[in-house]
């Protein structure tokens, strides 16, 4: 009798790379799932798998019995998915990666919200700035902030909205220097900065009517986290570059202020990363649309600023 099972798990160890990733992902020891593979090999009189000690590879027979094995799981989902519609309310497990501060300043306030919403749902929400093999890891969505929406292979990309950032400073950083009145005056400040290559670093700004200048400079000191970066702002050690989110009440108050109006890095995007296969799941597919609907405008600059 024919064991679906191992056509799974021959299909996820094809789309994983590895019995490692497949076995967590699956949820099953890397062991077990290995001789799971060898006596279907056995069973079917032919070898599926080239085994090195650094990868996996496909024989003939094994390609022509993948095509079937993954068109079987797709089936599968989507009688599962059918059944997640009559039933109405999405089920399961949703698996998310966030950097730091996006987590800690745009969903994590309004996390609850969902889990609440969707009681049968499962969220395992990883805090990391490491950027994540969305298959390797087994991960359902990524959320990142890039500059520009690239292309991201087999991945799937949505642009949940914008994030600005501001050039501030303390108002007695200004009054002790010097406020500038050009992008030229920029190089007279003290800078701070998340990363620094052999001690120097660059920012990009755009100014009024789409102008741009390229400041190289020497941060008088680095952090390679934003809160931190903006206490030492406050304390007048330097002027930075900070999201408009987390310096909103510190302009509002005076607490900071922009350096040169106009000028600053050009927006970003928040997006939602996924794998196309997994985005058909209806658990997914509703933290998505609850991402779209909650997390706009938000989020951290790139680690390059």
């Amino acid at each position: 009798m024919q064991n679906l099972n191992d056509m799974l798990f021959f299909a996820e160890v094809v789309s994983s790379g590895s019995f490692a990733a497949a076995g967590r992902h699956l949820g099953i020891p890397k062991s077990r799932l290995s001789r799971r593979i060898a006596e279907l090999e056995a069973r079917l009189g032919v070898r599926l798998l080239q085994r090195t000690t650094r990868k996996l590879s496909l024989t003939e027979a094994g390609e022509i019995y993948n095509r079937h094995c993954v068109a079987m799981r797709e089936e599968a989902e989507a009688a599962d998915e059918a059944l997640a519609r009559v039933r109405g309310e999405p089920r399961g497990t949703v698996r998310v990666t966030v950097p730091v501060t996006l987590a800690q300043t745009s969903l994590g306030p309004v996390l609850a919200r969902f889990v609440a919403a969707h009681p049968h749902v499962r969220v395992e929400m990883q805090v990391t700035n490491r950027v994540v093999d969305l298959v390797q890891d087994g991960v359902d969505v990524a959320l990142r902030v890039r500059t520009a929406i690239d292309d991201s292979g087999s991945l799937v990309v949505k642009n949940l909205g914008e994030t600005r950032a501001v050039l501030v400073a303390s108002p007695r950083l200004l009054e002790r220097i010097g406020a500038p009145t050009t992008v030229d005056d920029l190089r007279e400040l003290p800078t701070l900065a998340m990363s620094a290559a052999d001690g120097r670093a660059s920012w990009r700004l755009v100014g009024p009517g789409g102008g741009g200048f390229e400041l190289q400079h020497r941060p008088v000191c680095t952090v390679d986290d934003l809160f931190v970066l903006r206490f030492a702002a406050l304390d007048a050690i330097g002027m930075t570059v900070l999201p408009d989110y987390l310096c909103a009440n510190d302009l509002r108050d005076g607490r900071l202020v922009p350096v040169l109006p106009g000028w600053g890095p050009p927006p970003a995007h928040v997006l939602a990363v996924f794998p196309s296969r997994r985005g058909m799941v209806p658990a997914v597919r509703r933290f998505l649309d609850f991402l779209g609907e909650h997390v706009k405008g938000g989020g951290e600059l790139p680690r390059g600023c």
